[in-house]
This record gives structure tokens, sequence and C-alpha cells, in this order.
């Protein structure tokens, strides 16, 4: 058994993939772990040069490729890392991040002063050094009328369920974590079980969460610990979101299949309808000599993506 895996996926990033690589080798000195690397299929030759690059090494570097038969998206790319290694510890890491020198020393010495912890969030870092937000509380229908809204006032009142938590969070705020960078640990996926892949992108990181909290596992944020994740390096919701463009149908997929997971048989009905009567509201802005700030290209309509299956079809694309 290793101490911990790391499990990262590829999907045609090669030069991001390796290089991510190398920053956990470099740390990890010391430190019985492993790096397993899962191509997502990316048929463009980033798995290749990845495996050369692996052949370039010591033969005694703790690196596997391991070759997905799909896109098996987010989740079922890290249950083919996480299950390829028995470990005590396991670390989700994006592609596009590298950990800075002493993660692992941080983050494992907090894994084992917590013992009834099953998730430990780090400092997540853009590249330039600005913290990201990377622990939140769950999506409800009251953080749908906010998004809806996006009105002062509203936000006021419904402060205490605004998703993105103010960075470093309380310990008894963090509800979820980004899985851009966690660590696992091994005995709380052994019983909550393994990513949900349903899920293709997004969301599944936030159901995850609620899985272990169920489960009476609590989430640590270690900001001693500290990882980069490059701004727009892994995919292209982020910034069809600040350009307020359509979204891919795999994004309202998912949101739909998380409200029905967390919040019940309606729970996607009730969260579309809360994001309307923010909408509603945001138009009263009109009244005041204001403009209605945007949402996304065809959201009003692509929000009910799979509402009357919505444990069903994950819209997966590989572009």
């Amino acid at each position: 058994m290793h101490k911990v895996v790391v499990s990262i996926i590829n999907y045609r990033t090669a030069e991001m993939t390796i290089r991510c690589v190398a920053s956990v080798l470099d740390d990890l000195k010391g430190i019985d772990g492993h790096v397993v690397v899962v191509d997502n299929q990316s048929g463009d030759g980033s798995a290749e040069a990845i495996e050369d690059w692996i052949g370039s090494l010591p033969n005694a570097a703790p690196v596997s490729l391991v070759r997905s038969e799909t896109n098996s998206g987010f989740s079922g790319g890290h249950n083919q890392g996480i299950g390829a290694r028995v470990a005590e510890y396991y670390l989700v890491l994006n592609s596009d991040a590298i950990v800075r020198p002493g993660f692992f020393a941080a983050i494992l010495d907090a894994a084992g002063a917590n013992p009834n912890a099953g998730l430990f969030a780090p400092c997540i870092e853009y590249d330039d050094g600005e913290q990201q937000v990377s622990c939140f509380r769950f999506p409800s229908p009251a953080s749908e009328l906010m998004r809806g809204a996006q009105t002062g006032a509203i936000s006021r009142v419904f402060a205490r369920r605004e998703v993105a938590l103010n960075m470093p969070p309380a310990a008894d705020q963090v509800e979820w974590a980004s899985f851009a960078c966690i660590l696992l640990r091994a005995e709380m996926v052994a019983q909550v079980g393994p990513m949900d892949e349903g899920y293709f992108l997004y969301f599944e990181d936030v159901e995850y969460c609620w899985r272990a909290r169920q489960a009476g596992w609590r989430i640590v944020y270690v900001p001693q610990a500290r990882a980069v994740h490059f701004r727009g390096g892994s995919g292209p919701v982020k910034a069809l979101a600040k350009q307020r463009k359509r979204l891919p149908a795999y994004y309202y997929a998912s949101r739909t299949r998380l409200f029905r997971q967390t919040r019940g048989m309606f729970g996607p009905v009730l969260a579309n309808l809360a994001w309307y009567a923010g909408r509603g509201i945001a138009r009263l802005r009109l009244l005041a000599g204001k403009s209605i700030p945007p949402s996304n290209a065809h959201e009003a309509r692509d929000i009910w993506i799979n509402v009357l299956s919505p444990l069903g079809d994950r819209r997966e694309s590989g572009t």
C-alpha cells in the first residue's frame, strides 16, 4: 500500500500534464507515492507523448499511464486513477495544475491530525499568486434565486446561502471544495464509493462532498498546502460564462442531476423556478434606470435539459 496515489487525467493536454506530473514527482521525494495518469481517449497523440516522457524517466520513477477505452469524463477518469493502485490517500489533481514545494508534507500532516475528516482541500492559487475561491456552500434554490437576480438586496437577504465562500473560509462553513486539487482518505472512499460517472463534467465534486458529508465525513481546509491552478487551462465553461456565451449541454445536464440528487424529486424544478424568479427581480432594475445583468446565452431554456430524466443522459462531448 502506498501512502498516497495521485490521479491526473489527460485529455489533449500533454504539455500541461507533463508539467503537472513533474511538479508532483519533485515534491513526492521521500514519500511513498505513485502518480497515475489516465488518458481519456485523447486521440491526438498526447497519450503517446506522455508515454514517451515517462519512458525517459529513471526506471524507478513512480509514474504509470492508464489508457481509458472511452472519454469517461472527470469522474470516470479519476475512478480509473484511484482504482489503479492501493493507497492510504488519493490526491485528485487537474492536469492544468502544479503543486508548490512542501505540498505533500503539509496536506498529509493535516490528514494525520484529523482522523475524522475524509477530504482535505489545499489553498489553490492562480499562477500570479492570487488565491482562488475553492471552498463553497451547496447550491440551493435560494442560491439560484440570487444567481438569477444578481441584485444587491437579494444577495444580502440570502447571504448565508451564497455558494462561494470568502477565502480563507471558516471551518464550519465549508460544505464542498473544488476537485481541481483535493486529498481523499481511502477509508472514506471505500465507504462512500467511487465518484458518480453519471456526471461528465462539472458538479461531480459537489455531489461527492454531499455524499461524504451525509456519511459523516468532514472537509478540512489546509492553507499550508498550496497548489497552482492555471487560468483557463482545463475547460471552456469558465471562459464562456465570463463572456455570457452559451454553456455546453453537459454543464446543464450535470446541474440537473445535482439538484435531483441533493434536493429531491422536485429539486431541479424548484431551482429553475427560483432562477426565473431571480430574473424577474433583475428586470425591476429597469424601474430605477439600471440595466438588467445578463445571463448566459439560452440559459432560460438550457436549465431544463434533462429535467424529465434528471439521472439520465450525461450529454458528454469529446470537444
